[in-house]
């Protein structure tokens, strides 16, 4: 059932609403043919149900009167007696607001499915990607790197000495660090990098088809930018950075094993550097890690 609903997902709008009119006309037909002794209001939920979780409210409510229009037709085509003529106006009428009921109730359900959905993969002080959003995302790149030996690097950020921030000058200078750090790194790499925060003080980069020279580069980069923002603010920290380079065999638990590993090698030798290694190279080249 997820399988179809993304697949769904992924069709256009457009085309959605197309078929909901499709179904809308066809139930028509039947409904006519059938006659007035078989009901078939059940159905009709179908096109709008369909059209108002996948597409969109404009197009919601347009299925919906084509779906009430759809039925009194029927109705009145099938030869159905009513003691007064404005009945099955009437309810028309009364169909259209269950449809339109059934329609909003739909659209506000997947509204909120979608945020709590955003924001179940969004840091909530912070604003950049959350552990479990970092994960998903690694895990998806190292399986396009084993596939087409594509580069992808992982870098493993942890504030030194968060905690003496914190416990002299608050709680709330800790989370302007933090908002800061954030900040500084998603603005200082690429789009296409994955920028998260896996807890606490400890930040982790993606970077996607990055070999070992050009992540080098960037984070260079990032760290010079995250020392000069922690200076004009004076905050007593530096940082301690871990970057690990796969081309092929990668295994995500591996490489933030590694990365965290060479990010504590920097801490327990004086703290404010970056490591920089190779998990693995193309067939030919050589092994090598840098300081």
């Amino acid at each position: 059932m997820n399988a179809l609903f993304e697949y769904l997902d992924k069709i256009p709008k457009a085309a959605i609403f197309v078929v909901s009119v499709t179904l809308v006309m066809l139930l028509g037909i039947i409904d006519y043919l059938t006659g007035y002794e078989i009901a078939f209001s059940i159905f009709y939920l179908q096109p709008v149900s369909l059209v108002s979780w996948f597409g969109k409210r404009s197009y919601a409510v347009i299925i919906s009167i084509l779906s009430a229009a759809a039925w009194l037709l029927a109705d009145v085509s099938s030869g159905d007696p009513y003691s007064y003529s404005f009945i099955p106006v009437w309810n028309a009428v009364m169909r259209l607001g269950f449809f339109l009921i059934t329609a909003f109730s739909l659209l506000e359900i997947k509204k909120l499915l979608d945020h709590e959905k955003t924001f179940a993969r969004i840091d909530f002080l912070t604003g950049i990607a959350n552990r479990r959003a970092f994960y998903e995302s690694a895990g998806i790149e190292i399986d396009r790197t084993v596939r087409f030996g594509r580069p992808i690097t992982i870098a493993y950020i942890d504030i030194d000495n968060f905690k003496h921030v914190n416990d002299s000058l608050g709680h709330i200078q800790g989370d302007s660090l933090l908002q800061s750090v954030a900040k500084t790194i998603k603005n200082n790499t690429r789009s296409i990098d994955m920028v998260s925060r896996l807890g606490g003080d400890e930040f982790a980069v993606l970077f996607p088809e990055t070999n070992e020279a050009n992540a080098q580069t960037i984070m260079d980069k990032v760290q010079k930018e995250l020392l000069d923002i922690v200076r004009k603010n004076n905050w007593p920290v530096t940082f301690s950075i871990g970057a690990v380079t796969c081309y092929q065999s990668c295994n995500l638990d591996e490489l933030i094993k590694e990365a965290d590993h060479l990010m504590y090698t920097i801490k327990e030798s004086g703290k404010n550097g970056i490591a920089y290694k190779i998990h693995e190279t193309p067939a030919g080249a050589d092994m090598r890690a840098s300081r």
